[in-house]
């Protein structure tokens, strides 16, 4: 038995590691228990390491549509190699950070395989097979996700592969064929296609990106079929034959099945925990269809336990499991933080454009029976957007019109994703339309937008 903690945190990804942190500015012992990187998923193979390859795409778009801005550049060409390199170097200097904040804060780190055990235990196993017990007052379950697989959809990691693989393949495909149009599958699409690499999407719900608004969905539709990928809605992969040099891919579509050849498939269909093998059944903590059962602190049934991230109910993003473990650790420490307000979560894609929303979509506050009012606002009106040649998408805002509250906010379009927090802040602090309306955005930005949409659902808009 080695020596007792007041929290040990199995997982450090955004939500252990957040967590870990936390708990130590409020006194607490803390260890984490860490079988792989430091930063978990989201930082390793995730968020950061994605967003480092978008952004490689992206530049790479700049130099394309150079002589749009006058500015002339010989032919540029994708060095694939170097622009993987370059985003694991991005993710190994963001793990190296989460190292040194460990150390600021004094957190042990406890390398291995952590599996919960009666008596408030940690059994960690090492990489050479040896195990240790671990003590603690408390402890924190976020042991994150992995990609789902579908039956029909088996990854080999060579012809068939997932997120992580096509983060870092060693040669870039001239052809692939992606399933699933998530955010995870739509970011990829986007990149893959910018760079050269002939994408087809296949989404089995009639509109990409499923979750957002429709109108949302629709746009970014439009935007890929007009930047070269083939969208293919209402769609299922019901076979891949991967035999031959090329993957055969069977689509069954409304017109019937199409086969469509590739040199790669990578599925996109969503995660599932990682909630097997870790002691829940040992300890008696309840569980329901894949997920762990927690109160708004994030207790489990059993005293002493705790779960956080992908693993408990609620949307599987980093910021999400973060504000989580926050949470948690406040009120393990004797604070009273506020329970988490899911219904104000936003949600990125950080796709060319971009996708950014929070709340409820039109049809969900209809069908919670609001009476509404909506406004838009198309970035084709927008100076900033003109200038910086970047056109495409609109913000779309929800109201009640009864009392003036912001159900939600949808948008899509140049660095959207940084405009929402606005929304987020603003709902918060249940602001009101006409409140919007009156507060001065900035000229020329694209954060009009969300005033001109406000004043558009209220008959007041100017630039329209």
């Amino acid at each position: 038995m080695s020596a007792k903690y007041n929290l040990i945190v199995i997982g450090s990804g955004p939500g252990g590691y957040v967590a870990a942190i936390r708990a130590s500015q409020l006194g607490l012992k803390t260890a984490v228990v860490e079988r792989a990187e430091l930063g978990g998923v989201c930082l390793n193979w995730g968020c950061i390491p994605t967003k480092a390859l978008l952004k490689s795409a992206q530049v790479f778009e700049y130099t394309r549509h150079a002589a749009d801005y006058g500015i002339n550049i010989k032919e540029a060409t994708i060095d694939f190699g170097a622009v993987v390199k370059r985003s694991r170097g991005v993710a190994e200097g963001m793990s190296k950070g989460i190292q040194f904040l460990f150390k600021k804060n004094k957190i042990e780190v406890i390398k291995g395989f952590g599996r919960v055990q009666p008596g408030k235990k940690v059994e960690v196993k090492d990489e050479k097979g040896g195990k240790t017990v671990y003590e603690a007052d408390h402890i924190i379950i976020a042991t994150g996700g992995r990609s789902r697989e579908l039956p029909n959809l088996k990854l080999d990691h060579k012809k068939i592969i997932g997120y992580r693989k096509a983060m870092t393949l060693e040669k870039q495909p001239e052809s692939m064929v992606i399933v699933g149009s998530g955010a995870i599958g739509s970011e990829f699409a986007y990149f893959y296609n910018a760079i050269g690499t002939k994408v087809t999407l296949v989404e089995f719900l009639p509109h990409l990106v499923p979750l957002e608004d429709e109108d949302v969905s629709k746009q970014l539709e439009r935007s890929f079929k007009k930047s070269g990928i083939k969208v293919m809605v209402n769609s299922e992969v019901t076979k891949v034959d991967t035999k031959g040099k090329k993957c055969k891919v069977s689509i069954k579509t409304h017109k019937g099945e199409e086969q469509v050849e590739c040199d790669v498939v990578l599925s996109a269909v969503g995660v599932t925990t990682n909630i097997e093998g870790i002691g829940l059944e040992d300890v008696g903590i309840a569980t329901d269809k894949g997920k762990v059962i927690v109160d708004k602190y994030y207790k489990t049934n059993m005293p002493g336990y705790y779960a956080i991230g992908d693993i408990v109910k609620g949307q599987a993003l980093a910021h999400v499991a973060s504000a989580e473990g926050i949470i948690c650790v406040e009120k393990i420490a004797g604070l009273d933080p506020e329970p988490l307000d899911y219904n104000n979560i936003p949600g990125c894609t950080y796709t060319t454009p971009e996708i950014a929303s929070v709340g409820y979509t039109e049809k969900a506050a209809k069908e919670a029976g609001y009476e509404i009012k909506v406004g838009k606002f198309p970035f084709t009106a927008s100076g900033k957007a003109s200038a910086a040649g970047a056109k495409e998408g609109f913000v779309k805002v929800i109201y009640d019109a009864k009392y003036g509250e912001w159900l939600g906010a949808h948008m899509i379009g140049a660095n959207v994703t940084e405009m929402i927090a606005e929304v987020v802040a603003a709902r918060k602090l249940e602001t009101t339309g006409h409140e919007i309306i009156k507060t001065v955005h900035p000229h020329p930005t694209m954060s009009e937008a969300i005033m001109e949409a406000t004043a558009a659902a209220y008959g007041e808009v100017i630039h329209l």
